[in-house]
């Protein structure tokens, strides 16, 4: 789907602990122009949620993690420096916090911002009851404290994340864990919880284990099928081990999930009371 974007961005500005001006000049587009159809997907999901959750008085607006944000902030800056100039943007990371101040927005902080109008995220999968597995980016104790500060919490993601149980695709629920206690949290996962193949999740680029931005260890737990379609249940359980801080598993939480899918159109989840309903906004 053909949206318009802006001009230019500036991509070398210096992150600062303070809320940034609103920048004087047009921004750039930080999609390029040539998207594969997973890329396009993810940019649909976000510029539609966007659209459709961040209106003109929401004045405080959390930023989540993964490869579908930077459409989210993008499509934000897309909609005028008059509008966002009285805004404030809280990062649930290192990657939305330079998404943030790349885009001339100004940074805030949840210490100072204790209640949010609405936070948009995304999500490694999500169920049909809207409960959704995060935690790939190592990111999940940040997103579920901005998305249980939000009034709204929305989740964007492409059509492979839409998932009837959790668990379908990706291969673990995510666990931070304290440094001190992750070789008892497997030990408990192993024997106790009936996760056999949990495992601390190794650095790609470093020596060693990946580590969070609060300086934690990240343990991937795969659970059967049964486990995995009672989340809160489960998610319940592994919380209670000792050491454990907090577990990618965000339940009843969101009020609406957006997926881009292949053919142009969005399929969108929302929460009415108590029932999921789906419907699909076709392609323009």
């Amino acid at each position: 789907m053909p949206l318009p974007y802006v001009d230019t961005i500036l991509t070398n500005a210096i992150p600062r602990p303070v809320p940034m001006p609103v920048p004087t000049g047009p921004a750039a587009p930080i999609t390029p122009t040539k998207l594969s159809v997973i890329e396009q997907s993810k940019r649909l999901a976000a510029y539609t949620a966007v659209d459709q959750h961040i209106l003109p008085h929401h004045k405080v607006i959390g930023i989540g993690s993964g490869s579908t944000v930077p459409y989210v902030v993008e499509r934000i800056v897309q909609q005028g420096e008059e509008l966002n100039k009285g805004r404030v943007f809280i990062p649930t990371g290192f990657q939305s916090k330079e998404l943030i101040v790349a885009s001339k927005l100004a940074l805030g902080d949840v210490d100072q911002f204790p209640t949010i109008d609405v936070t948009i995220d995304g999500a490694d999968e999500v169920d049909s009851e809207l409960n959704c597995i995060k935690g790939g980016g190592a990111c999940h104790l940040r997103e579920k404290v901005l998305a249980e500060a939000a009034e709204t919490f929305v989740l964007v993601a492409d059509y492979r994340k839409n998932v009837q149980y959790l668990g379908t695709n990706f291969p673990g629920v995510p666990i931070e864990v304290v440094p001190f206690a992750y070789a008892k949290v497997l030990q408990n996962l192993h024997h106790r919880l009936d996760s056999p193949n949990a495992t601390l999740r190794m650095a790609k680029a470093k020596a060693g284990p990946v580590v969070s931005d609060n300086g934690n260890f990240i343990i991937d737990a795969p659970f059967s099928v049964e486990a995995m379609r009672d989340p809160y249940k489960l998610m319940a359980r592994i919380k209670l081990l000792t050491g454990v801080v907090e577990v990618g598993l965000f339940c009843h939480m969101a009020q609406a999930a957006y997926f881009g899918n292949q053919d142009g159109s969005v399929t969108v989840k929302s929460r009415l009371e108590r029932e999921v309903v789906e419907e699909t906004i076709p392609s323009a």
